[in-house]
């Protein structure tokens, strides 16, 4: 389409391509995920996985959706011509918009922990604050209202449209979140033994080594970069034609691993320093940090308030980030294929992703009997994103540019019309054409305890 919205500078384009896969991923799940795995040996085989892995798929999305020029669902019938591959689009729409409302809900929780954060609320002992976050979530009103807001924040960007909404909030959040964690990161490494837990981050142990913190690691990269969601598919779609994929490719996937490394600086050195296990699971951002901040920070109560603050103000910016970008999916199909106004789009998305919410939200605690398959809806809305629609969304993805896309079209697309990289080329094509396969089918087996 002619009118179709654009990047403005590469800068804007970078950043908001890193803010799609910057989330809590990486401030949340990466850090415990890191903790269970062993630490550094862990993160080793991480960055090996992002490479494998994470690059080849990276660039695919980035192929199809900068050559078709169109929203995700439409770019994957246009280059092979073949309809029944518009699925994968419809797929990742779906997807998307699922994730976009039960992530809000937890992305609420962080705006209430902020709030709460600001009031001096979160005080007293452990049993204290997992008492204060179990009432809060079994709430009928107060989650729904958060994930609610966070929605509309999310919405009132995405009507903007892509210069002036996505890539001017992106400017603005990004170098914002790292000034952010930058800070936290400082004040963590400061704390008595804190040089314990820079140890554990950045010392390897391959003694723990083993086939599940390999696949654990594949697994992380593979969420970690949003892939299978069409995100990145329909973010390319406003990439110019001068812009380099691969060095595209290569920036996102640094400022990702970036984040994510000093997530776990931000919270292993503190952690280390009043005695808590690195592996505290999920309930780490909402239980367990609360009491690390107040015990590490005891004897400067000023500044343990401050870090609270900031670092549930760096949650819901990370938050907000990835839920720009699920909204953007749908909202370009929308408004492209129904031929409505970008506002009216957006609210198709808004909407539905309320509804998602509302139920999602309710089954954490005020209606647990809000179940499918014996899963609250929260956990079976998480099943069904990260357990079946991401990793075959991925896995359909590497097939059609490895196999059903023209090898001449997707070299043009990589080398930027035989200008660069065409070395890389055959690797890459291997990459996407075996190994990637053959990596997202063991994800996916892993995650059924298969292998």
């Amino acid at each position: 389409m002619n009118n179709r919205g654009n990047f403005g500078s590469r800068i804007g384009l970078v950043l908001a391509t890193a803010g799609s896969a910057v989330g809590l991923g990486n401030i949340w799940r990466f850090p415990f995920t890191t903790g269970q795995n062993g630490g550094a040996a862990f993160i080793i085989i991480y960055i090996i996985c992002i490479l494998m892995l994470g690059l080849p798929g990276m660039i695919s999305e980035f192929i199809i959706g900068r050559h078709a020029a169109t929203n995700a669902v439409r770019a994957y019938g246009v280059i092979s011509g073949k309809r029944v591959w518009r699925v994968v689009g419809v797929m990742g729409i779906l997807c998307s918009t699922i994730i976009l409302g039960f992530y809000s809900v937890v992305a609420g929780w962080c705006l209430q922990y902020l709030y709460a954060s600001v009031a001096g609320q979160i005080k007293g002992d452990s049993s204290y604050v997992a008492r204060y976050f179990t009432e809060f979530s079994s709430d009928i009103a107060m989650p729904v209202v958060w994930a609610m807001v966070f929605i509309i924040i999310t919405h009132f960007v995405i009507v903007k449209g892509v210069r002036k909404g996505i890539e001017k909030a992106s400017k603005l959040m990004m170098p914002t979140l790292f000034v952010l964690l930058l800070i936290i990161v400082a004040a963590s490494c400061m704390l008595p033994n804190a040089i314990s837990g820079i140890k554990f981050l950045f010392y390897p142990d391959f003694s723990k080594l083993s086939s599940n913190v390999m696949l654990e690691a594949l697994g992380q990269a593979f969420f970690s970069l949003s892939l299978g969601t069409a995100c990145l598919c329909t973010y390319s779609s406003y990439f110019s034609k001068r812009t380099n994929l691969v060095n595209a490719a290569l920036q996102i996937a640094l400022i990702d691993t970036l984040i994510a490394v000093l997530a776990g600086l931000m919270i292993f050195p503190a952690a280390f320093s009043v005695g808590v296990k690195p592996d505290a699971g999920p309930s780490l951002i909402f239980i367990t940090l609360p009491n690390v901040f107040q015990q590490a920070f005891a004897s400067m109560p000023l500044v343990g308030y401050v870090i609270s603050i900031l670092f549930y103000a760096l949650l819901a910016l990370a938050a907000l980030t990835s839920t720009i970008s699920m909204h953007e999916i749908g909202t370009a199909f929308f408004h492209e294929e129904l031929k409505r106004p970008r506002r009216h789009a957006a609210w198709i998305v808004t909407i539905t992703a309320i509804m998602i919410a509302i139920v999602s939200s309710l089954s954490c605690g005020a209606y647990p009997q809000l179940t499918v398959f014996g899963m609250s809806m929260m956990d079976f809305f998480d099943f069904l994103t990260a357990n079946i629609l991401l990793p075959a969304g991925a896995l359909l993805t590497c097939i059609y540019v490895g196999w059903v896309v023209p090898r001449s079209t997707v070299m043009t697309e990589f080398t930027n019309r035989h200008t660069v990289c065409i070395r890389l080329f055959p690797a890459f094509l291997f990459m996407v054409r075996f190994v990637c396969p053959i990596c997202i089918t063991l994800v996916f087996l892993h995650q059924f305890g298969i292998v």
